[in-house]
């Protein structure tokens, strides 16, 4: 049930690079496309949006690919260390000038984020399936769940989203795309190292993965995902809000740049809402003990909203006030933060309502939905973001026409306002795991692993008491 501090932070540690990864990504790809390359916004949007299309076949693939893993190192860290690596690659390359014009720069554009994409995923789906394998007890996950996350934030909102330009500009000496690729350099080291600390430390996760775990078709696929009636909420849960904080991060730099006319603000914005996620999740466990989950996700969800509502006031009265525009990232990122650790712990615990349901351990194809999810939004955020862009006549390095700024505060405020609404609606509504149901079925399943290890002789001579005093009916 409990997991040694070596262990936590090991884990956790792992999300500090692969997150910086994934932030130059998210909120400044576009721009590296649009404003470096010069390539057309609505390709670049087109792009992300179509790539993601694979997606949902290569993260489900990899889902079961992870699932069906039995290695003498297990079945997560063997892909842990190949999709780092690929994905450093890549990364590097996709960030890399190499003198391309014309027809071979936008093939060469697509190419590498398709395989940037699938590089990304051979990594990031077995990071996370590791956390419900490391401990079962709902408080201990509960804490355990914060920590990546927490790494997560301060690599990817603090560090990269909220000083990217600034160590762009440093790194290049004023020259973008010299600035970009020697920060994906930088990004790329830090990535292996992480992940390579979380390998070498972080085994017990392996170590529960059953002998005799029946191995996942393709086939059966469709049922893990369709008729895990909470998989399917869950979804719901994650997306529509995702949805809402890529819209963010994919128009953020256009909106500071263009509508408030200020580098600074971005950064203001974007440094206090890295801060405030991270301050988000160091308060979820608190108080998800202290009140239900159901209210902290009330709370995750009505804070951005506020955020949201404020800042667009900001952009019309005072674009660039400091204050107001500090408050506005600390509201909206603090409901991020208290989202991302009920996000994870929802996972965590639909796997073990899918084990129960099913009788079969589907971490991996459970957490590569919600890396399918992160992905398919943040592609929608780039298609809305590059028509938009393109129809109300967006012209890179230049002053904007009232469309266009119009265009840019319609996707960085009111569609996020509408999606993070429709999130909680959803969990709400529909998601169950909790309470009295919650109890009951992981008695269950409790006793059914207990039988399980006890079958496979591995069950300790002082923990079969344990067994044996659990409720004759479970």
């Amino acid at each position: 049930m409990k997991v040694s501090a070596k262990e936590k932070y090991s884990y956790g540690l792992g999300a500090l690079g692969k997150d910086m990864i994934v932030a130059l990504i998210f909120v400044f790809a576009m721009l590296y496309f649009t404003d470096v390359l010069k390539i057309s916004a609505s390709f670049v949007g087109s792009l992300f949006f179509l790539a993601k299309f694979w997606d949902a076949i290569n993260d489900l693939a990899m889902g079961v690919i992870v699932d069906n893993t039995r290695t003498k190192f297990g079945k997560f860290r063997p892909w842990l260390v190949i999709g780092t690596l690929l994905n450093a690659i890549v990364f590097v390359c996709l960030f890399t000038n190499w003198g391309l014009s014309g027809t071979a720069l936008y093939v060469f554009a697509a190419v590498m984020y398709i395989l940037w994409g699938m590089t990304y995923t051979v990594m990031d789906i077995p990071y996370w399936s590791m956390l419900p394998n490391l401990t079962s007890d709902k408080r201990e996950r509960e804490k355990l769940s914060v920590i990546p996350r927490i790494f997560a934030s301060i690599g990817g909102s603090l560090i990269v989203a909220g000083f990217g330009l600034q160590i762009i500009d440093f790194l290049g000496s004023g020259d973008m795309q010299s600035g970009f690729t020697r920060f994906a350099w930088v990004i790329a080291i830090v990535f292996i190292v992480t992940i390579g600390i979380t390998v070498l430390n972080v085994k017990s996760a392996d170590k529960a993965v059953s002998k005799t775990a029946e191995k996942v078709s393709v086939k059966q696929l469709m049922k893990i995902i369709l008729k895990n009636d909470q998989l399917v909420v869950a979804i719901g849960i994650i997306l529509t809000f995702n949805l809402a904080i890529q819209f963010v991060n994919g128009v953020s730099t256009y909106y500071f740049i263009y509508v408030t006319g200020s580098k600074m603000m971005f950064s203001v914005f974007t440094m206090f809402a890295g801060f405030a996620e991270i301050g988000g999740l160091f308060l979820f466990p608190e108080l998800v003990g202290k009140i239900s989950r159901a209210k902290v996700y009330l709370l995750a969800c009505l804070s951005p909203v506020v955020g949201f509502v404020l800042l667009l006031i900001t952009g019309y009265v005072a674009p660039e006030n400091v204050f107001l525009t500090a408050a506005a990232g600390i509201l909206v990122k603090l409901g991020s933060g208290l989202q991302l650790g009920t996000a994870t712990v929802i996972l965590a615990d639909v796997v073990d309502y899918g084990e129960y349901k099913f009788g079969t351990r589907n971490e991996s194809v459970t957490f590569s939905i919600q890396t399918l999810m992160i992905k398919f939004s943040s592609a929608i955020g780039a298609l809305l973001t590059g028509f938009a862009l393109d129809l109300t006549g967006y012209v890179p390095n230049a002053v904007q026409s009232p469309a266009t700024l119009m265009g840019i505060r319609i996707v960085m405020i009111v569609l996020p306002i509408g999606f993070t609404l429709i999130s909680y609606l959803i969990y709400k509504k529909f998601f169950r795991l909790s309470g009295e149901f919650y109890d009951e079925f992981m008695a269950i399943l409790t006793k059914r692993k207990a039988e399980t290890i006890e079958k496979e002789d591995l069950l300790p001579e002082e923990n079969r008491e344990m067994l044996e005093k659990l409720p004759a009916d479970i």
